[in-house]
């Protein structure tokens, strides 16, 4: 499968049983996306990083990871008992030329990060692969996996057209203010969490 990555950028998807190609992809798209972002993570937005689509034998992957996206402000909210919330969105098109894009995919999965102030440990809650809950003593460790998704199955490489164009969409918003009015007084910095990425788009041939 040839892919196609905005910026464009050109190299090829291979499937993961081929593997040659399956130990190489993950090191070209990793340089690729690293440098397309590099400018971001100066300037410290929050952003997509380490992007990569690859397949399984019977699924479309998508692995990634958001950088920028936990500031002190929320840890010091999450340390006094306000959750922490990732929504990502994610969206694929099938794309031809002179024609509309026909949407094949549209899902929306959250991880939420807790602190349980008894227990003394970070829960992350995701939902991309049926509901988790997992818990962790070091916050390092509970940051890690709010910030990844791994292995998200995208689609069934059955409903894929060989030789066809596709269009994946990804994008991520962070930290929704979900508290009751009153608790905006007693934290008045969640106002400054709602935070979106921009869309990231992969363009690539099947």
């Amino acid at each position: 499968m040839q892919c196609i990555v905005n910026p464009p950028y050109h190299f090829f998807l291979i499937p993961m049983h081929r593997k040659l190609f399956f130990f190489l992809l993950p090191l070209a798209l990793l340089f690729l996306f690293q440098t397309a972002h590099a400018q971001a993570s100066e300037d410290g937005d929050v952003h997509f990083s380490d992007l990569i689509i690859t397949t399984s034998k019977t699924h479309l992957l998508l692995f990634g990871i958001i950088n920028n996206g936990v500031t002190d402000e929320m840890l010091q909210g999450l340390h006094n008992g306000i959750p922490i919330q990732f929504t990502f969105l994610v969206e694929l098109n099938k794309t031809e030329k002179n024609w509309p894009d026909l949407q094949l995919v549209s899902m929306q999965f959250r991880h939420i990060l807790t602190y349980d102030t008894l227990q003394e440990n970070y829960r992350v809650e995701t939902n991309e692969k049926n509901q988790k809950i997992e818990s962790f003593s070091k916050l390092s460790d509970a940051l890690k996996a709010m910030n990844e998704i791994n292995g998200l199955l995208v689609i069934e490489l059955s409903q894929l057209i060989p030789d066809s164009s596709y269009q994946l969409r990804l994008k991520a918003t962070l930290y929704e203010k979900t508290l009751p009015m009153k608790l905006h007084y007693i934290v008045p910095f969640v106002s400054w969490w709602n935070v979106e990425t921009d869309w990231h788009t992969i363009e690539f041939t099947y």
